[in-house]
């Protein structure tokens, strides 16, 4: 059975309407955890701590969408725009 692992982060966003982050290095990485409600739990409890922020946003990532095990590896070069 396949891992379904999710990402839970978040920072202070530049506009409240967009996903942009105001400094990068600044981004809160909650954890990696093994299933959809745990990290649900987690995101959660981070977005009430957050509240009164409206420039603070959390998002779930979603791992095991980004990885394929039977894919041949990709290069690491950064894509152009």
């Amino acid at each position: 059975m396949a891992q379904r692992l999710h990402l839970v982060f978040g920072g202070e966003l530049v506009d409240p309407a967009k996903s942009v982050f105001r400094n990068v290095d600044d981004i809160h990485v909650v954890g990696i955890f093994p299933d959809y409600q745990t990290a649900y739990n987690a995101w959660r409890a981070e977005a009430q701590r957050t509240v009164d922020n409206a420039h603070m946003r959390y998002f779930i990532a979603h791992l095991h969408r980004l990885r394929d095990e039977d894919a041949e590896g990709s290069s690491t070069e950064e894509l152009s725009n």
